[in-house]
């Protein structure tokens, strides 16, 4: 049959190549497979057999199966895969769930941040052990699975992970195909009809004989599908069709036959009461698993009235028990039950379902399943009342959980409940928030303007106002909040919560705009007022900008203690976990501003752990930066090069894009890699183009130095100045700019820019004695001057911030006033010192125009092995790379060595990501094979 062996009859080529694969697999090699055929050829018997040899290699298997009715629920099947068994998953699946139920916020798409933690899920399982991870019936799998299943595919081979898919030809996908692309032709296992012997072979097993010429025959117009010969042979057999003859062969006995696969499986069904089969078909409504609870409300009756039924449909092999759910033998036999139904009568049985789940209060999602088929099908009615106010209510969760999905309904809802009624402001509001979680701002902004027209509601007007609010400030038009915002404030009656609220986005629009000193003002107003209306959301909220525009403006000792104050007020409230996930991303960079990188590392490592745990992408996302900026600034590029790889562009944010291609062009730049900086900038550009004239000073710098490189030093200088002159209140990000600004006019000899640099860093200095200010103060000045004493005394402040690359250009200029005033010993000791910082951070870019400088005087640097050469190999490991190779080695797992590494999983995941593309290997195993030729690597 083909749930068993049967199936495997005329298989033995593909089983051999799969379980080779599994034999691989447990030696620590991955890959990616599709097993592809059509209905009832085999491929789930196929992989089964296989797959039980993984258990026996120690492997852990895990099995997915897509579902046609639940394409709209993200991630369903991996979610139930991995609950089962003995897995330690719980935690993370748990932070899944609550992602896309929507009580986790932070502003990301919930199904995106939940297939980020899926990936890291699985990231953690195969460093655990060996994992097989199959995905039976791929074509019905929603879009997220289909991501993770193909982001899976293409790191499959530099992991522990064998990947199975199994596939029909049919429906076709662009996602399908993507994963088609992504596997290949070296692993797709294409299962077409047994040949003639196996055909024969197979009928011999089921019949029990050797089958006649007239079987032979009928059997061969089955195309040597397994479940074909399989169903239509068990229907010849229950209606005694079969006899055997004298010589023993098993001959067909007159009447009709069944002539098509779903003929062999209606005749199969015809025998069944009529009672048990219109049971059966509301279970069809319910899709290929369902729990009999789901099935007693549909049927509107007892469970135990249904015991007789289901046991006979389970005797008559139509269903069959799994764990706590029923599930229909076979897809096609739940298929032949549906289209049973009449076209006319399955939306209106599908709403009735629908109506039946919501008064129970089962779990939405499989309401919303109903009622997505109830709206969807052919001449669908509207949807009643009842359906539409739950709708109204459940909404938040569904928008949570697929967006998409909740704009194809909140549409039709919205269009029978008007906005100036209750239900109708709240599906409306609903909508908005609906279209752009799914990505379509310019409509979410035209729906909440037009429900804003109508709305009286407070706490709808103030969602509203925070939807269309966020369109804007994607859109570049932040600008544009302000009207809307002034009148909402002038309504009458509007009390002090609402205001505090309404006041909390002017002050963010203003900041996003650079106007530090108005959005002072009013979060300051929004702060007493929140204070006086007792609501934490618009104190913390408040703090937060207040925070901002403190750091903007470069004052971050008084920063400090309003974070500590901030962070009062969301402690212990999980309404807030998102705010807090931000302030304390801000607070690692106030400290690293202040120069205090051991604290400000540990701080950032900490929430990005934390915001990795409550899967909020967004914060991951800023977490991340501001860890990549504090490890650029110590001089850890590979790292924070490998941070910058963790997160697709995708799921960050245009500012938090634009710092990140911004750091890794300014290092590429360095690193004489100028093609790879010119990419990052292009990628950068689009992001760039959404936050308008706001500065992020990595971008500008990168920019910079486009110019320089190019010879254009004249230009290099103008990308500078225009953003100091021109965003004098964003003191945080035009301070990193001053220094560099400085050396350019030193360069080209523009000596009023010079002067007013001077003056500006000396101001900064006498504000706070930070280190790097006052390093910074004393470098413009030593520039301007031609003073080497000031120049090496700015690099000794340097030395005391942990900045080296600033460090090394103090010192670079340090070696060349030496030289010119005669001073050869001096300037040939900065050179050097210089020279091996360079070298040290990988500058090469640097180091030449160092070298080319001083070679003209006669200063050169010995001949001697360079830093890090190697390309590939094992002399190419970064330090990072050296030491998790070892502890790969060591047979540590990726958690493992994150966790005495104080690095995420997918930051340690994309380093051996990188150990195995150097090394040219395939698997850890290798490694540590390369591992055990180096002593100098940890064993």
């Amino acid at each position: 049959m083909p749930g068993g062996a049967s199936a495997l009859v005329g298989r033995d080529a593909e089983l051999s190549a799969l379980v080779r694969w599994i034999e691989e697999l447990a030696r620590g090699t991955g890959r990616a497979v599709l097993v592809e055929g059509e209905p009832g050829i085999g491929k789930s018997s196929l992989v089964r057999a296989a797959v039980a040899v993984a258990g026996r290699r120690g492997c852990q298997v895990l099995w997915a199966e897509g579902d046609e009715l639940g394409q709209a629920l993200p991630l369903r099947p991996l979610l139930d895969a991995l609950a089962v068994g003995e897995l330690d998953t719980e935690p993370r699946l748990a932070t899944i769930r609550r992602l896309l139920r929507g009580e986790v916020s932070g502003g990301a798409d919930p199904t995106v941040a939940a297939s980020e933690q899926m990936l890291t899920l699985m990231t953690e399982l195969c460093s655990a052990a060996p994992t097989v991870l199959v995905v039976d019936d791929l074509q019905w799998a929603d879009t997220a699975t289909i991501g993770v299943w193909e982001w899976l595919a293409r790191s499959a081979e530099r992991s522990a992970l064998l990947l199975i898919g199994i596939v029909r030809p049919i429906p076709q996908r662009d996602d399908l195909d993507a994963i088609r692309r992504a596997v290949g032709e070296p692993g797709t296992v294409r299962l077409g009809g047994l040949p003639t012997k196996a055909v024969a072979n197979l009928v011999s097993a089921i019949s029990d004989g050797q089958p006649g010429e007239e079987l032979l025959r009928l059997a061969d117009g089955a195309a040597g599908n397994p479940l074909y010969l399989t169903e239509l042979l068990e229907a010849l057999l229950r209606s005694d069709r079969l006899k055997v003859n004298d010589t023993g062969v098993i001959e067909v006995t007159g009447g009709p036959v069944p002539e098509s696969l779903y003929a062999a499986i209606a005749d199969r069904l015809d025998f069944l009461p009529r009672e048990l089969r219109t049971t059966l078909q509301a279970a069809a409504l319910l899709g290929m698993e369902f729990p009999v609870t789901d099935l007693a409300l549909v049927r509107n009756c007892r469970i135990a009235d249904l015991v007789p039924a289901i046991d006979e449909a389970c005797a008559a092999g139509v269903l069959t028990d799994v764990r706590d759910k029923l599930v229909f033998r076979h897809p096609l036999i739940r298929q032949a039950l549906y289209d049973d139904i009449a076209d006319a009568v399955r939306p209106a049985w599908h709403q009735d379902a629908a109506r039946a789940l919501a008064e129970a209060g089962v779990p939405h999602d499989r309401v919303a399943r109903q009622l997505l088929q109830a709206v969807s099908a052919p001449g669908a009615g509207p949807l009643d009342d009842r359906l539409l106010d739950w709708l109204a209510e459940a909404a938040p969760i569904l928008i949570a959980q697929t967006p998409k999905t909740a704009v194809n309904l909140l549409r039709q809802a919205s269009r029978r409940s008007p906005a100036d009624t209750e239900r109708g402001a709240k599906l409306a509001s609903r909508l908005a928030d609906a279209l752009f979680r799914a990505g379509d701002h310019v409509r979410a902004a035209r729906v909440a303007h037009r429900a804003m027209a109508v709305i009286t509601e407070p706490d709808l007007l103030v969602d509203l106002h925070w939807t269309a609010a966020q369109c804007r400030a994607l859109a570049g038009r932040a600008e544009e909040s302000f009207e809307s915002l002034a009148r909402a404030l002038e309504l009458p009656g509007m009390s002090a919560r609402h205001r505090a609220r309404l006041l909390v986005m002017t002050a963010r629009a203003h900041r996003d705009l650079g106007e530090v000193t108005v959005a002072g003002r009013v979060a300051t107003e929004a702060l007493t007022t929140a204070e006086q209306a007792g609501d934490r959301w618009a104190v913390g909220w408040a703090l937060h900008v207040l925070i901002i525009v403190s750091i903007m403006q470069g004052d971050v000792e008084k920063a400090l203690p309003l974070f500590e104050r901030a962070l009062e007020v969301v402690e212990d409230d999980t309404t807030l976990t998102d705010l807090g996930l931000l302030l304390q991303i801000n607070k690692a960079v106030a400290l690293g501003d202040l120069d205090r990188y051991d604290d400000a590392l540990h701080a950032a490592e900490r929430v990005r752990h934390r915001a990795d745990q409550t899967g909020s992408l967004v914060r991951l996302a800023q977490a991340q930066t501001a860890l990549t900026e504090l490890l650029f600034e110590v001089g850890r590029w590979d790292d924070a090069q490998a941070e910058i790889e963790n997160l697709s562009d995708d799921f960050k944010d245009p500012g938090v894009t634009c710092c990140d291609r911004g750091i890794a062009a300014v290092i590429a730049f360095h690193r004489g890699d100028p093609a790879t900086a010119r990419q990052h900038l292009q990628l950068a550009a689009p992001s760039a183009e959404k936050i308008g004239n706001r500065v992020i000073a990595p971008l500008t710098l990168a920019r910079s130095l486009h110019h320089e490189i190019n010879d254009q030093p004249a230009d290099a200088l103008a990308e500078l100045t225009a953003c100091v002159t021109g965003h004098a209140e964003e003191l945080d990000e035009m301070e990193d700019l001053l220094p560099e600004a400085a050396r350019l006019a030193a360069r080209i000899g523009t000596t009023g820019t010079a002067t007013d640099i001077a003056a500006q860093t000396a101001t900064l200095a006498r504000r706070s004695q930070v280190p790097h200010r006052v390093a910074a103060a004393a470098y413009c000045r030593g520039l301007l001057e031609r003073d080497p004493a000031l120049l090496q005394q700015a690099a000794e402040h340097y030395h005391e911030a942990n900045r080296p690359l600033q460090r090394a250009k103090a010192l670079e200029a340090a070696a060349i006033t030496h030289v010119g005033r005669g001073d050869r010993d001096a300037a040939r000791t900065a050179f050097t010192h210089a020279d091996d910082l360079y070298d040290h951070l990988g500058a090469h870019w640097d180091q030449t125009h160092l070298r080319a400088q001083l070679r003209r005087y006669g200063i050169r640097r010995g001949p001697r092995v360079k830093h890090r050469q190697a390309k590939v190999g094992w002399k190419s490991l970064t330090p990072t790379e050296t030491k998790i190779a070892g502890m790969v080695a060591a047979g540590l797992p990726n958690r493992q060595i994150a966790e005495q590494l104080v690095l995420s999983p997918r930051t340690v995941g994309t380093h051996v990501s990188h150990i195995l593309a150097k090394l040219g290997v395939r698997s850890r195993i290798d490694i540590a094979r390369e591992a055990a030729e180096h002593s100098r690597v940890p064993r």
